[in-house]
This record gives C-alpha cells, structure tokens and sequence, in this order.
C-alpha cells in the first residue's frame, strides 16, 4: 500500500530571519538589515573603584568629617575587616595605584581582582611591589 501525496511530509526550507525582543513583549520579525553589532561596555574596574573609595574614605578621615574607619564602615554597611581591605589598597605605590585607577572592566570583564591586588600591596617595598604588577599586567 502506497501513502498518497498529502501524507508525504512537504519539502524542508530555510528561512532567515531576525528576531528582536522588546521589554518581554511578544517576539516580532523584522525585514531588512541585521542590526549593527552591539558596542563594548566599558565601566571602571571594580579595584580602581574600591581604590576611589579608599582615598574618599583617607581623605574624609584626614579632613576630621569622620573619627574613624569603623565610622565610616558602619555607614556603608561594610564590617570592620572589609574596611581594613579597602584601606590596604594605600598601601600600593602611587605608580601602580595610577594604573589601578585607569583600569577598565570590558562586558563585565574585569581586569584583575582586589585580592590580587591586595596580595601586591602587602608585598612590602615599592620595588617588590613594582615587579609583582609588571607580572600581574602582561596576564591582561
């Protein structure tokens, strides 16, 4: 017995389309060009933020608008040990803190984490310091 015509599956096709969604809205299709690509996030990197903050917070303390760095804890909602981090971050040469400041998180890429950074700021001298970043810098 022979199926007829009608039951036989039709021909396979290729369809090429673009689909964009708008804010959980239903799906459309749109006719015409593929969209431009999407451009790159740049944002500044977490460490150079933190750094920032560690110098507001220095500064603030220096200026007699805050008693303490537990003050200033309290405040943002950070414990004591956190602070203490932040503030270690002084600790690096002023050259590579230059770096740190200028450093940029690409797509939520960040370059370098703060414990890395913290482990060279508690490296002792400058120049030990200064050889640990070089190394750190050619891995990004």
């Amino acid at each position: 017995m022979r199926a007829s015509p009608e039951s036989q599956p039709a021909e396979a096709s290729l369809v090429t389309a673009y689909f964009h969604r708008v804010r959980r809205a239903e799906v459309k299709l749109r006719e015409g060009q593929r969209p431009p690509p999407r451009q790159e996030v740049r944002r500044p990197a977490h460490a150079a933020r933190m750094l920032a903050l560690a110098h507001h917070v220095e500064a603030a303390i220096g200026q007699g608008r805050l008693k303490s760095a537990a003050d200033m804890a309290c405040q943002l909602g950070f414990t004591r040990a956190r602070m203490t981090h932040l503030l270690d971050l002084l600790l690096l040469a002023p050259d590579i803190q230059e770096d740190v400041l200028f450093l940029e998180a690409v797509d939520g890429q960040e370059p370098l984490s703060e414990r890395v950074l913290r482990a060279i700021a508690h490296a002792g001298a400058w120049e030990v310091q200064r050889e640990r970043w070089r190394d750190v810098r050619a891995s990004f």
